[in-house]
């Protein structure tokens, strides 16, 4: 199985501190990259953005620009989860990866990270998607693997998909069990249910009692 660590690369070196701006002004016209890894004696000390090393003095070096190197990374243990709220966070296609002294070890880049996401049995297993609301104060993730697996149902993943202060909806990604039998049975734990699904009896009884009641009033 890939592991994560697989995508670290080092396919361009990292700028160094001493390098002139008009060097990493060209650098950046070969490259997609929205920042890049800055290292100053061989250690990371942040990343450069792309954008303002526009404005920057061509004869200057990236040393005298270091107040405004962006200091994000990751750890070479992060799970790629917390790897991708790193990107997320900093508006970033790239993230420098550190091991636990701190040693600069290569970068992730954010197409990678979402090929790897691809490959998890979350997108790549066959299964239905729900997707419930409930109060924040109310919801529980272990209440929602029980009432799935009570219904014989196999979880292949879940994950708050929006959220504010009073409400959260979460995405649910099942296989096996029966669709409808899950639905109504976070129904029946006060969960709304967000998305639509053919299985679902309830909402399909009460369209056919509107039908009904449109045939009937217009008699």
């Amino acid at each position: 199985m890939t592991e994560i660590t697989d995508y670290i690369t080092n396919d361009y070196k990292a700028i160094d501190s001493q390098q002139t701006i008009a060097d990493v002004q060209d650098f950046f016209l070969d490259v997609p990259y929205s920042h890049f890894s800055v290292l100053n004696e061989g250690i990371y000390i942040g990343s450069i953005a792309a954008d303002d090393v526009e404005t920057f003095d061509i004869d200057k070096k990236v040393a005298d620009y270091k107040y405004t190197l962006e200091g994000f990374f990751a750890r070479k243990n992060m799970i790629w989860l917390d790897v991708l709220e790193v990107f997320a966070k900093n508006h970033t296609n790239i993230v420098p990866v550190l091991d636990e002294e701190n040693s600069y070890l290569g970068y992730y880049e954010l197409e990678d990270i979402v090929k790897f996401f691809h490959e998890t049995p979350f997108l790549k297993e066959q299964g239905g998607i729900i997707v419930v609301k409930k109060s924040l104060i109310d919801y529980s993730m272990s209440q929602i693997a029980q009432i799935v697996e009570s219904n014989n149902g196999k979880l292949l993943g879940l994950f708050v998909s929006e959220a504010d202060v009073e409400s959260v909806q979460i995405t649910i990604k099942i296989a096996l069990g029966s669709m409808n039998d899950i639905i109504q049975t976070f129904r029946r734990y006060n969960y709304e249910i967000v998305s639509e699904h053919h299985e679902d009896n309830y909402l399909n009884s009460l369209r056919e009692r509107s039908d009904y009641l449109d045939k009937y009033l217009n008699i």
